[in-house]
């Protein structure tokens, strides 16, 4: 998948209602687990986190 030009991936874990997800920024890869029964739930979580991870570049670069 692909939010603000970063690709990202979602994937379901042996835990029912436990999400791994992936994305990266330049040479740093950001992973995690999100728990959730709602896969957009869980997809919509990853992309709030890429926008802050952006936000969190600018500030620094600024």
């Amino acid at each position: 998948m692909n939010h603000g030009g970063i690709e990202f991936t979602v994937a379901k874990t042996a835990i029912p209602g436990i999400w791994q997800w992936q994305f990266r920024i330049g040479e740093q890869i950001k992973t995690g687990k999100t728990e959730t029964k709602i896969d957009l739930l869980a997809i919509r979580r990853v992309q709030l986190r890429i926008d802050r991870e952006l936000k969190a570049i600018g500030r620094d670069t600024a």
